[in-house]
C-alpha cells in the first residue's frame, strides 16, 4: 500500500468530463437540450475551482469537453489549455452513442471538436463518449473515431450496468483494431475485481457514494499490476450548493449524494497517488508509439499546433 506520506511512483491518468449539472444523462429524461440555455450555468466556475485545485497539488488532467460548452464558454477551454492541461472531445450535444446512427455520431464529433479547436487553437485527439455510451451495439463509433484522426478512445466501461458497459471488455488499455482496419488505443476507466466481479471504481458517482477505501483498493489493485488508472469525474461534483432538478429517486441519488465530499476525497487522492494527462502519458510511454505510431506522431503535436 502506499505511504500516506508520499505519492505513488506510478503515474494514473486524471480526466475531467466538462459538462453542466444540467446536461447529465439521470436529468436527460426531464431536462430537454432545447431548454439548456435557460439553466443558470455553473461550470466556468467550477472548472475554475477545479483548476486552483489542480494547480494546488501541481498536476495535469485531461480535459473532454463538450462542444456546447466550448461554443458557449471559450474563455474557460482557452483557461484549461493555458494552464497545461490537455483538451479532448465529450460530444457536443451530450447524446448517448448507442442511440445516435453513425452519420448522426460522426457530424456531433466533429461539431464538438471544432468548437473546442476552435475556442483554444489547439489540435485535439482524445475522445470520451457522454455516459460511457460505446457498447457493443455502437462499437462502429470507434471505426468513425480512428477515421476522423482521434488516437485514443476512453469510452468502454467493462462492467454490467443498467446505463453503459461491455461486460467482460479488457480492463486495461489496449489497441483496438476496427473492421475498416483503422487503429485506436482505448482506455478503459478504472475497475476493481471483487469477489469473482468486476466492479465500477473510476470516480464520479463511485468515488462520492462509496467509502473512500474502496477507491483506494482499486489503486492498489492496479499498482499491484503496474499499470496506470484512469480517474474520472465532472466539475458539477465540486459544487454542493448547485439547483435542484426533479428526476426519478435513482437519478437524483446517483447525482447529488456525498457532493460536499468531492474535493476532500479528491485532494486525498491528488496527495496519496500521482497523476498526469493522456498526452503526457502517451508521450512518455513508447510501447504505444510502437503500435499506433501515424497517429500518435500527430498527437505529439497537437498541444502545440496552431489552427490554421
Amino acid at each position: 500500500m502506499a505511504d500516506l506520506t508520499s505519492r505513488s511512483l506510478i503515474k494514473h491518468i486524471l480526466t475531467v468530463d466538462v459538462e453542466d449539472y444540467f446536461h447529465v444523462e439521470a436529468f436527460a429524461d426531464t431536462v430537454r437540450r432545447e431548454v439548456w440555455d435557460q439553466f443558470p450555468s455553473r461550470v466556468v466556475e467550477n472548472c475554475q475551482r477545479l483548476l486552483d485545485l489542480l494547480d494546488r497539488h501541481q498536476t495535469k488532467a485531461t480535459f473532454f469537453v463538450l462542444g456546447w460548452v466550448a461554443e458557449r464558454f471559450p474563455k474557460i477551454v482557452q483557461e484549461i489549455h493555458q494552464r497545461g492541461h490537455e483538451l479532448a472531445c465529450h460530444s457536443f450535444w451530450h447524446r448517448r452513442v448507442d442511440s445516435l446512427t453513425p452519420r448522426q455520431f460522426r457530424l456531433d464529433t466533429c461539431s464538438a471538436r471544432e468548437a473546442i479547436e476552435q475556442a483554444a487553437s489547439v489540435k485535439i485527439t482524445g475522445y470520451r463518449a457522454p455516459t460511457w455510451s460505446v457498447t457493443k451495439a455502437s462499437l462502429w463509433a470507434l471505426e468513425i473515431l480512428a477515421e476522423e484522426g482521434f488516437a485514443y478512445d476512453s469510452s468502454i466501461y467493462p462492467v454490467r450496468h443498467d446505463l453503459y458497459g461491455i461486460p467482460g471488455a479488457q480492463r486495461y488499455p489496449h489497441l483496438h483494431v476496427c473492421q475498416n482496419k483503422k487503429r485506436i488505443l482505448e482506455f478503459p476507466p478504472a475497475t476493481l475485481r471483487l469477489a469473482g466481479m468486476t466492479l465500477p471504481a473510476a470516480g464520479g458517482g463511485y468515488l462520492r457514494i462509496f467509502p473512500l477505501q474502496y477507491t483506494q483498493l482499486a489503486f492498489r489493485q492496479f499498482e499491484n499490476q503496474e499499470q496506470s488508472l484512469v480517474l474520472y469525474l465532472h466539475p458539477w461534483e465540486l459544487d454542493p450548493e448547485q439547483p435542484r432538478l426533479s428526476g426519478r429517486l435513482k437519478s437524483r441519488f446517483r447525482h447529488y449524494t456525498n457532493l460536499r465530499q468531492t474535493e476532500s476525497r479528491l485532494t486525498q487522492l491528488l496527495q496519496r497517488y500521482s497523476f498526469e494527462s493522456f498526452r503526457d502519458h502517451l508521450a512518455r510511454n513508447p510501447h504505444y508509439h510502437e503500435s499506433l505510431s501515424p497517429v500518435l506522431t500527430r498527437q505529439a503535436h497537437a498541444s502545440s499546433s496552431a489552427i490554421a
